[in-house]
């Protein structure tokens, strides 16, 4: 197969070499391709890498483990995307007793299961469809589940949102990403809830997605806080519907007994990288 040449940004791209093909499809929702590159065996939806072997417990970690330690408790969790299950994983290990796992796309979640050597395997997988366990797939759209859930009456400790980068022209997922939908994630929250959204790249030349983002979850929420992985180039927000006062001390007072301990989070982590970059301080 031909390198993969990812999106960066205006003018930049980014060429992945892909000596090892496994999947090269297009499912109904998006072209999917896993291989083997210089990171390991590596997800790519639309060209863009979604995880790699190598760096997808860093991502996953910094996507979930702050929401976790922010959150008042962790019983219950929704997720929407994230289709390899590593999330789904971590908040089972967490403590989460419900882990409702909603993704539109059943190819891509079926075939991360059967090739990628993280998140669901393939038994696990059906286990969870069969819901039988605390993680319980759903095939559905996020937008309607949450519709669906709030008229049940269903509420959640942690809501979780990862998805493909915000796209500057029209995608199915982008209306996953505005106030609306935000709007509706808060509304299923529990007490003491939070709602994490994967929200773009903190880089200079890359960081619009990351303030729409933040200036939607400050329409939304009484609080925000920012978590931007130092070693991968993807930051993440967290919104509680409530005004909370020093975020940042209160996940590393909890972070020691978190039933689950992270491997790429520790307290200096927590310290330095819910500080958010210069030029996003200076530009909200």
């Amino acid at each position: 197969m031909s390198p993969i040449t990812e999106p960066l940004g205006p003018g930049l791209t980014r060429v992945w070499d892909m000596p090892e093909v496994l999947v090269d499809t297009k499912t109904e929702f998006q072209h999917l391709v896993i291989g083997r590159t210089e990171q390991g065996l590596s997800l790519f939806c639309d060209d863009d890498r979604q995880s790699t072997e190598f760096s997808q417990l860093t991502y996953h970690e910094a996507l979930l483990v702050p929401a976790l330690l922010v959150a008042r408790q962790v019983e219950r969790v929704l997720v929407v995307g994230s289709s390899e299950g590593v999330v789904s994983q971590i908040s089972v290990a967490a403590g989460a007793s419900v882990v409702d796992h909603v993704d539109i796309d059943r190819q891509a979640v079926e075939l991360c299961a059967e090739h990628l050597p993280y998140g669901y395997i393939t038994e696990e997988l059906a286990a969870a469809v069969a819901h039988e366990g605390p993680v319980r797939v759903h095939y559905a759209d996020g937008w309607q589940f949450l519709a669906e859930a709030l008229e049940r009456g269903d509420r959640y400790d942690v809501v979780l949102v990862d998805l493909p980068d915000e796209r500057p022209e029209f995608a199915q997922h982008n209306r996953l990403y505005e106030e609306e939908f935000l709007t509706r994630c808060r509304s299923v929250l529990a007490e003491g809830g939070v709602v994490v959204c994967q929200a773009g790249c903190q880089t200079m030349w890359r960081n619009e997605t990351l303030l729409r983002s933040w200036r939607r979850f400050d329409e939304v929420f009484g609080t925000t806080v920012y978590y931007g992985s130092d070693e991968h180039e993807w930051a993440f927000l967290f919104g509680l519907a409530e005004t909370v006062p020093d975020t940042t001390a209160r996940m590393i007072d909890r972070l020691a007994t978190l039933p689950y301990q992270p491997k790429t989070i520790d307290a200096d982590a927590l310290r330095g990288n819910t500080i958010p970059p210069y030029r996003v301080r200076k530009s909200l």
